[in-house]
Parts: C-alpha cells; sequence; structure tokens
C-alpha cells in the first residue's frame, strides 16, 4: 500500500496495491501505443507518408531500399495516424497535413483496376514486385489501405471544409476499386492480377483466414459489388468454412484454412477487425466476436502448456502470429508443426480487445471479463 498525504491537511490519500497496477497498466498501454504510433509516424518513407516495408539500415531486406512502401502496412499506418491525433501524439493540423501527403501519393500511384499493388516505390509510386509474378494489383492489401480510408472519412466527414475534402477524396479512391472485375467471371475473388501475367498467381480468396475484410468490403462496395453467391461459394467454400475444433475448453466455429485443429496464427483475428468491429458480427457460419475470443484462447493456453518445452513460454510470455525471427519470416501459430518457439509480441498486444483479464486457475486458462 502506497501512502500520500497532502501537505497541511490531516486528510489522506490511500492509493491500494490494485490501483497502482492500474496506474502502472496504463503507463504501459500508453507507451506501447505512443511508440507504435511513432513507429509509422517518424519512420513513414518520407514522399508519400506511408509504412515503409521491413526496411534494415544493413540492408536485409527488401534490396537495400529504404523507399519501397507497403499498401496494407501503409493502411495500419493511416489508422494510427487517426489514433495519434485523438490521442493527442500529434495536433489534428498535423494529422492533416499527413494524410493529404498520403491521398496526393495514393491518387497517383500505380493501381490495378483500382485495386493497389502489395509494394510500391515511394519515391515514384511505381509497383514494385512482391514477387516474379506477383507486379499488380493485391486486392487484400488494398482492403487493408480501404478499411482506413473510410476510417479517414468518417472521421472527417462533419469537419472544415478541408477536412470534408480529404473525406471525399478517401470516398473516391474506395468507389475506384472493382471488386467485382476480380472475379475473374467466378463465383469467388482472386488475390491477385498483373497487367503481364494476368491471373497466373491463380490465388482464390476461400476459406477462412485474414481476409473477411475483403469480401465485406466488396459486397458493400457503392460502385462495384459481388453478389451474395460470391461470399457464400467463394469465402465459404459452399459451407465448408464451417466446422471448427474444441482444445483447452474453447470452440473454434470455422476451419481455419491451411492451419490445424488449433486455429491459424493470431493476425486472423487482427487484420480484418481493425475497422470492422467484430461485436455482435454474425453471419450462418459464425459469431465472429467468439470466434477472435476463442482463438485468443488457444492461442494462449497452447503457450502455457507448452508442448513442445520451448524456454520462455508461459502466462506472461505467450503469442504465436506471423512475424520475423532470427530464422526468417514464418506464419507461427499453434500446433506441433507451426509453433517454432517465436513469441511475436504484436500477437497478445494486438488480442487486448478480445481478452483483456486474465484469471490464473488450474489450468492457467485466460477468460474475458
Amino acid at each position: 500500500m502506497l501512502l500520500a498525504a497532502c501537505n497541511n491537511s490531516p486528510k489522506e490519500t490511500v492509493v491500494t496495491s490494485e490501483d497502482t497496477v492500474t496506474i502502472l497498466e496504463q503507463e504501459i498501454f500508453d507507451d506501447v501505443q505512443k511508440t507504435t504510433f511513432q513507429y509509422f509516424w517518424d519512420g513513414a518513407e518520407p514522399n508519400s507518408g506511408l509504412a515503409r516495408e521491413r526496411y534494415h539500415m544493413d540492408g536485409i531486406y527488401p534490396d537495400n531500399d529504404k523507399h519501397i512502401i507497403t499498401s496494407g502496412g501503409g493502411g495500419f499506418g493511416v489508422l494510427a495516424i487517426l489514433v495519434g491525433m485523438e490521442r493527442g501524439f500529434i495536433t489534428r493540423a498535423q494529422g492533416i497535413e499527413r494524410f493529404q501527403r498520403i491521398l496526393d501519393f495514393l491518387e497517383k500511384a500505380d493501381r490495378f483496376h483500382g485495386a493497389y499493388p502489395h509494394w510500391w516505390d515511394g519515391e515514384t509510386g511505381k509497383v514494385k514486385p512482391f514477387s516474379k509474378h506477383d507486379n499488380g494489383g493485391d486486392l487484400v492489401e488494398t482492403a487493408y489501405m480501404i478499411q482506413a480510408l473510410l476510417c479517414v472519412r468518417q472521421y472527417f466527414a462533419n469537419g472544415t471544409e478541408l477536412e470534408r475534402s480529404l473525406a471525399a477524396r478517401c470516398d473516391a479512391l474506395w468507389r475506384e476499386v472493382e471488386f467485382d472485375w476480380y472475379r475473374n467471371g467466378e463465383n469467388v475473388l482472386y488475390w491477385h492480377w498483373s497487367p503481364e501475367y494476368g491471373w497466373k498467381m491463380n490465388n482464390k480468396i476461400a476459406g477462412y483466414n485474414e481476409c473477411l475484410i475483403t469480401y465485406v468490403l466488396a459486397a458493400s462496395s457503392p460502385t462495384h459489388p459481388i453478389p451474395a453467391e460470391v461470399y457464400h461459394e467463394g469465402w465459404a467454400k459452399n459451407g465448408k468454412i464451417k466446422g471448427g475444433t474444441n482444445q483447452f475448453g474453447f470452440s473454434l466455429q470455422l476451419n481455419h484454412d491451411g492451419a490445424n485443429e488449433y486455429g491459424g496464427p493470431l493476425f486472423w483475428a487482427h487484420y480484418s477487425y481493425l475497422a470492422l468491429d467484430p461485436r455482435n458480427l454474425k453471419d450462418q457460419y459464425a459469431d465472429y466476436w467468439q470466434e477472435n475470443k476463442n482463438q485468443t484462447l488457444i492461442n494462449y493456453n497452447w503457450c502455457v502448456n507448452n508442448p513442445k518445452k520451448y524456454k520462455g513460454y508461459g502466462a506472461d510470455n505467450w503469442g504465436l502470429t506471423a512475424s520475423y525471427s532470427i530464422k526468417g519470416y514464418a506464419a507461427h501459430a499453434p500446433g506441433m508443426t507451426h509453433d517454432l518457439g517465436v513469441i511475436s509480441p504484436a500477437a497478445a498486444l494486438g488480442s487486448m480487445p478480445f481478452t483483456p483479464k486474465r484469471i490464473n486457475g488450474g489450468n492457467e486458462k485466460l477468460v474475458s471479463q
């Protein structure tokens, strides 16, 4: 217990140990949030104002080019700027100036039937191939940017004349994405298209993973919408998306595409829900709040039980998601195959909205309060 007495006053202000923990936790949360914001703000590529793609001063990746930027990661940065403005990390005027720079870039940069590539050169706006055949539109990365631009649109919709113009510019970019064209004539969305290689990547966006937001945006597009059967036959695989599993007493309602019975990496519970609120979000296949919560709880309990006996795993050090390590990039997830012994800080931090409190029980289960 800490005691703090007011000078010249018989009264004492008593702060309990529980209060102290709360204060310290808040300081930690604030610091993490501000530091994360600064990555996108101070670390942005100067010309575009968007997030760099894993740039390292020692030239590890990609090609020692500090001007390569990412459309999806840039969208995450756009959302971070809104948070920075709201939290007072920057002024409203600073945020508006940066958004003007970003929109100036996005309006002139390479697009392919309205969709952005995975990478651009931040100085020229020209596409930078992500792989040999991936030098055109990336519909999933585009969705991550568009969900952010729609948040900017709403944030400034009733503002000053300048702010309303920013909102209108965001809306125009959203309307120009040809979601229906990315069907390739089928009842499914395709991830990639290249003006040089066409549909050669042949990657259908189907089965539960990080891509739900792509179908939500496609279905709600005011200019290039998809019909319901594209969602049900493509994304939901004619109902085969439903199935799931039960681990540690927590059930998944969906078959996590390409994963095992413990679910996928935690970024599947994060990326589509940065602007899409999963609370009360339901369809015939799943309750998406419950799905995200239980995926987190399974991930947590896997790390606490630690069947592969990795050093450091436990109740205070957990979280498996796609990330880099000294061994390179991998989609870390629960399971004997996908757990490579790498705890990614973003996994637990990004899951706090779903499972904010832990109760220590016999098997260290995490429960939502």
